[in-house]
Formats: C-alpha cells, sequence, structure tokens
C-alpha cells in the first residue's frame, strides 16, 4: 500500500506564536479528528508540529489504498473545512520502510 507525505501548511508562518482563541479551537479539533482516524484504523505513522524556523507546519505521514483516499481524509479535517487558511501538500512516497505497530 502507497504512504504519502502531508504537509499541513498554517496562513501564516507566525501562525503557531500568535494563533488566536479560535484559531486554537479549530486545532483542537484537527488534533481530535486525527485521533479518530488512528483509533478508527487508519495508518498513520507520523503526525505532528515541525518546529521549521521559517514557519512552523504539521506533518503526517500517512500509508493508503490511493491519494483519493488521502484527500478524502485531508478535506474533511477541522483545520481546512473551518476555512481559516490552512491548506495541505500531498506528496506520494513512492519508497520507504514502514514499521510495524
Amino acid at each position: 500500500m502507497p504512504a504519502f507525505f502531508c504537509k499541513l501548511v498554517p496562513p501564516r508562518p507566525t501562525f503557531v506564536q500568535d494563533i488566536s482563541p479560535a484559531e486554537a479551537a479549530v486545532m483542537g479539533r484537527h488534533a481530535l479528528y486525527w485521533q479518530e482516524r488512528i483509533e478508527q484504523g487508519a495508518q498513520v505513522f507520523a503526525l505532528g508540529l515541525v518546529a521549521d524556523p521559517a514557519g512552523a507546519f504539521g506533518v503526517a505521514v500517512i500509508e493508503a489504498d490511493g491519494e483519493a483516499t488521502i484527500r478524502a481524509l485531508t478535506d474533511a479535517d477541522p483545520a481546512i473545512r473551518a476555512g481559516i487558511g490552512m491548506r495541505y501538500e500531498i506528496h506520494p512516497m513512492p519508497r520507504g520502510v514502514m514499521h510495524s505497530r
């Protein structure tokens, strides 16, 4: 099954430093959404915040049957659905080694 690198790009480079209460609430729902996907069996191998000095971003490495499945997962993410300017970049990972749980 192929794996995908998913980068959650925030609306501005300073998002982590100056997040508003409304944005923080959305990101709380985002975290819960992914926790629920993992509990339901989504093959998420890495998920979290990357502290890039140029601007933090989120990352997930997910195994799925195809890009349509990944797009369905990311499109349903509350961080996207809330319309606060977040977006995903999705890249297939044609090679790699996944570990078992």
